[in-house]
């Protein structure tokens, strides 16, 4: 093992450099922003996901301030830790040191890891509990040593702790372990208390969830309604192509998983592999979610190359070399490494009425600044008993994420917003003298105050299109029950 250390270590290092420099550009992104908000409600579930994201948010508070660097440390650590472990899982399966290179090289040129260990959001800690759920399996078969299956306990509990998602990875581990010596690990009792484990991590937020009436069953129907119905099936296949290097090391392994003899011992990993994959696909999830899945596949192909390659092994180098290289130009896109003037002339975006569009993920990640600067230059303008009494109204998650977590610097009063997770949080003081809104257009507003004064329409240059052209107003004397105008909102917090 020593002696793979110096080649996993400049992997580790390319990674952490890569995204080290990515972090720290730009600003939050509007799911961070809630993240963050849920750490300063810490329970055991939220209206959209369960507490692992939230305790890491709190923990990034207490080491960090909520620093932009300091909260993506904890995504990037998770992209290190699957690279490594990808490293590690090419050893267990017989390959030497090229597959370990070639197994670590598909993770730094698989460009969506890029984003998804920049961004703190669960999706980042998915991918590594799915992968360290397939080592241990791994390891378990190699070794027969129980605690492994202990450690697969464990990981499967916390790993629905932090995204429901674990449950789809666990449905195919289910069906891939009956190709396990014919199934005859479901007679080790083992396996059943690791399973218990499992339940018993997991049994606090599955309380909550039915204490609560199930919002995150209201929150999976949002999103069927709102997008995933418009995702077309054959895009989710589709989208698989658009990383063709890593597609064909990942097809590889799945292919040496199932039908090698070299590998038949582990044919319970390639078809967990297949299930999860056809499972979200025909639950219309997003691509990404099914993304978790390659480590384990480029690992496995990375070793079934090597084999393939035994009295060739430069191929193997020439391989790594074409996969990295071909990814190397896009890395920009995945995560911000560029000032965002050099991204702009990078992308050859083009002004236009005041604006340029960026994609999605960067252009949630401008505005949320000068939204809170704003509100706070209002604020200050009230008087003493005004401000003592006033609340902050934000229309969406994002708004009032940002006012929640940028608006600390500012001492700003805690927001309110009836989107999502932040209704259940509570409506504030209901007989405030003034309410700032933020984000809420003029009917909105209307319908709950006789006295509206617009403040300002906020624009910026970069910001996502939702966030352009915003109000903010002051308003005052509310003319509707402000505890029964908030509970009528309860069908609608996910709209």
């Amino acid at each position: 093992m020593k002696k793979y250390i110096p080649i996993i270590l400049s992997l580790l290092l390319v990674k952490f450099i890569i995204q080290w420099f990515g972090n720290s550009n730009y600003g939050f992104h509007r799911d961070e922003l809630l993240h963050l908000s849920a750490s300063e409600h810490l329970d055991w579930g939220f209206m959209e996901f369960p507490p692992f994201i939230a305790v890491l948010g709190k923990l990034s508070y207490w080491l960090f301030d909520y620093s932009l660097l300091g909260v993506r440390l904890f995504p990037t650590f998770a992209g290190i830790a699957i690279l490594l472990l990808c490293c590690l899982i090419a050893i267990e399966l017989g390959g030497k040191s090229k597959a370990m290179l070639l197994s670590g090289i598909c993770i730094l040129a698989f460009l969506p890891f890029y984003r998804n260990h920049t961004l703190f959001q669960p999706v980042a800690f998915d991918q590594l509990f799915w992968t360290f759920g397939f080592y241990c399996i791994i390891k378990f078969i190699n070794s027969q040593n129980k605690k492994f299956l202990i450690f697969l306990g464990i990981t499967l509990g916390l790993g629905v702790m932090n995204k429901y998602t674990m449950l789809i990875w666990a449905f195919g581990v289910f069906f891939g372990l009956f190709f396990y010596q014919k199934g005859n690990l479901f007679k080790n009792r083992w396996l059943y208390i690791s399973a218990l484990i499992s339940l018993l991590i997991f049994l606090p937020n599955l309380i909550w969830q039915i204490q609560n009436e199930s919002p995150i069953l209201k929150h999976w129907q949002a999103l069927r309604e709102n997008q995933l119905h418009e995702i077309n099936p054959l895009a989710f296949g589709l989208e698989q192509l658009n990383f063709p290097f890593t597609l064909i090391i990942s097809l590889f392994g799945l292919i040496a998983l199932l039908t090698d003899n070299d590998l038949k011992k582990y044919r319970a990993v390639g078809v967990a592999s297949m299930v999860i994959f056809f499972t979200m696909w025909l639950l219309n999830a997003k691509a990404y979610y099914v993304f978790a899945i390659y480590p384990v596949l480029f690992a496995s192909g990375a070793v079934k190359i090597e084999g393939i390659l035994s009295k060739k092994p430069i191929w193997v180098y020439v391989i790594a070399f074409v996969t990295l290289a071909s990814s190397v130009y896009f890395i920009p896109e995945a995560t911000p490494l560029l000032p965002i003037e050099k991204f702009v002339t990078y992308k050859n975006l083009e002004e236009k009425n005041g604006r340029i569009e960026l994609t999605g993920d960067y252009a949630d990640m401008f505005g949320w600044k000068e939204q809170v600067k704003l509100v706070d230059s209002v604020y200050q303008s009230l008087d003493p008993k005004e401000k003592k009494n006033c609340v902050l109204w934000a229309e969406n998650y994002g708004e009032a994420g940002a006012l929640k977590i940028l608006g600390k610097d500012y001492n700003l009063p805690n927001p309110i917003s009836r989107h999502g997770s932040f209704w259940i949080w509570g409506y504030g003081n209901k007989d405030a003298d003034v309410w700032i809104s933020l984000g809420n257009e003029k009917p909105a507003v209307d319908h709950v105050f006789e006295e509206v004064k617009l403040v300002k329409i906020i624009t910026h240059k970069y910001a996502i299109e939702e966030e352009n052209r915003i109000p903010l107003y002051v308003c005052r004397r509310p003319k509707v029950d402000i505890e029964k105008w908030w509970k009528a909102y309860e069908e609608h917090i996910f709209d």
